[in-house]
């Protein structure tokens, strides 16, 4: 049975029995859930669907938060990629714009998959449902390469952390991002190998990433961070695909986010006492939500 508690340990199975590393990682957890792997597979796909619900929900031109202080983002987004692409060209706009609009699902109170936490939830759907809507990849490969990402989601939380209360936002948006690589890398038929590398690039690109949330709402700067995450995790699994490989192994990275979340202050882990959250727009937005108390 698998430990999750290295990515090495991941990879090195995977390679011992010649599968990639979701088909290693669906037959364990049948094993160890004494369950049918056809029955994990359908649960993996509902969430899937899920994520594809919550892409729709949260690109509705009147979508607001609870707040009142974002909303619109997803559709705005949608709007501006049906025009041509901008700058990313359409795939990219367009993921961006499920990033957002999953991010803006979670801030209106919607149903989302935490992935792996409601604060980088629109990485992963972000990446994946653009593999398969825009790119036209089977949505079958697409459910097994979330098995991937859980795996090395698994890992993370073992090995580091996945809570921006514990390790700021390199531990929310950070971990998402080097899960979806990794997922991304095994789409486009790369090794576990470099599935490993595009985790760890992209866990190195967002080292010491602080989790400063404008009055403790996971919005501002949240949702947009959800586009960056999303933004590194492609570049990091081209990266790795192309095979430029990470100098530092993913789990001494994994290693390194646990040391520098330690050593962060309390004031940017979560607790809206420094950061954005400290700037004068910052205290003013969370007096104009919560009160001047």
């Amino acid at each position: 049975m698998l430990k999750y508690e290295s990515i090495a340990e991941l990879v090195r199975a995977a390679q011992e029995r010649g599968v990639r590393i979701s088909e290693l990682v669906l037959a364990d957890q049948a094993e160890a859930m004494e369950s049918d792997p056809l029955a994990l597979y359908e649960k993996m796909e509902l969430d899937l669907m899920v994520m594809v619900d919550s892409v729709k929900a949260g690109r509705q031109r009147d979508q607001k938060s609870m707040s009142g202080l974002t909303g619109g983002e997803g559709w705005r987004m949608t709007a501006y990629a049906e025009q041509g692409g901008g700058l990313c060209g359409p795939l990219m706009s367009r993921a961006i714009a499920r990033a957002l609009s999953v991010a803006g699902c979670n801030a209106s109170m919607g149903r989302i998959v935490a992935a792996p936490t409601a604060g980088s939830c629109g990485i992963l759907p972000g990446c994946l449902i653009s593999m398969m809507e825009d790119r036209g990849l089977p949505e079958r490969d697409v459910v097994m390469a979330m098995f991937t990402a859980g795996a090395f989601g698994m890992v993370i939380a073992n090995r580091a952390s996945i809570s921006g209360a514990q390790g700021g936002c390199q531990a929310e948006c950070g971990s998402a991002a080097a899960m979806a690589a990794a997922a991304l890398v095994e789409l486009m038929g790369g090794s576990p190998a470099q599935c490993a590398d595009a985790c760890a690039i992209a866990i190195a690109n967002q080292l010491g990433l602080v989790c400063d949330p404008v009055a403790g709402l996971v919005e501002i700067p949240c949702i947009k961070r959800n586009v960056s995450g999303l933004m590194i995790a492609f570049s990091s699994a081209d990266l790795a695909l192309a095979g430029i490989g990470a100098r530092i192994p993913a789990d001494e990275c994994l290693d390194a986010m646990r040391q520098v979340g330690d050593t962060m202050s309390e004031a940017l882990r979560e607790t809206a006492k420094g950061g954005l959250a400290a700037t004068p727009t910052g205290v003013r937005l969370q007096k104009q939500v919560f009160g001047s108390d």
